[in-house]
């Protein structure tokens, strides 16, 4: 079931969307070489806790996961695409970096990610990155009234495949509102025109995650969380949580 939200839940969620920015962007000015990923949760927390918020992500436990998720924060380095948990990894000269971060505050949820490098950034992963920004940018411009689900899924495939990188098979967006997952989904990729047609008071998280080898596979890490590349390559995450207006998409998780 979706719920379409009002323009005054839409505004608070804006507040929680703020705070997530907030945190995103304090993780990403802490993050230099040395720093543990145990750090940037710790500098997540501050920011939430300063804000009066607190944290969907954290002792989250769906299904397939066998322990709660222990951070506020999902740092993925390298070639780990998704759900990384910060633990005592240190950060190196070039590591490429994607944080993901959800507040929720006053009863409602903001979620976003964010990919950078570390010191010396090699060029390649500087196209992923930009490659994942731009798919993210074509899924926001496509999440309008009138248009479908499937719209979006379309516009961030073209980008994704058009820059030869892999999509991880069945992983995706969602809706967002009082819970951080909430109905319905959002593929990467899949054709135009088909699916849920879209209306103002939908909330979506749009969130494009990029295999740099170019292949789809993954598999997880033995704490039951972190998905890896299987081939190795490095991977970047981009997401805003994004209402659909009569007005145009608006963004709730930008600064």
């Amino acid at each position: 079931m979706v719920e379409l939200k009002t323009d005054r839940s839409i505004d608070e969620m804006r507040a929680a969307g703020r705070v997530v920015a907030h945190a995103l962007a304090a993780v990403r000015e802490s993050a230099r070489v040395g720093v543990s990923l145990q750090e940037l949760d710790r500098v997540a927390r501050a920011v939430l806790r300063e804000a009066g918020a607190s944290s969907p992500f954290l002792g989250y436990r769906p299904h397939f996961a066998p322990v709660p998720f222990p951070g506020v924060i999902c740092a993925s380095v390298n070639d780990a695409i998704v759900h990384g948990v910060p633990g005592g990894y240190r950060l190196r000269d070039g590591d490429l970096v994607s944080i993901d971060c959800g507040a929720k505050l006053g009863g409602w949820v903001g979620d976003a990610a964010v990919s950078f490098t570390v010191g010396r950034a090699r060029p390649a992963d500087l196209r992923l990155i930009q490659a994942a920004e731009a798919a993210l940018a074509a899924g926001i411009a496509a999440a309008v009234p009138g248009n479908r689900i499937g719209d979006i899924a379309h516009a961030i495939g073209t980008v994704c495949r058009g820059a030869g990188y892999g999509i991880p098979d069945g992983f995706g967006g969602h809706g967002v509102g009082r819970a951080m997952h909430e109905d319905p989904g959002v593929p990467n990729e899949g054709p135009p025109g088909r699916g849920m047609r879209l209306r103002p008071g939908m909330v979506l998280a749009i969130e494009p995650m990029l295999i740099a080898g170019g292949t789809d596979d993954y598999a997880c890490d033995g704490d039951g969380w972190t998905l890896r590349t299987v081939d190795g390559s490095r991977a970047a995450h981009a997401e805003h949580t994004v209402a659909i207006t009569a007005d145009g998409p608006r963004i709730l998780t930008a600064l």
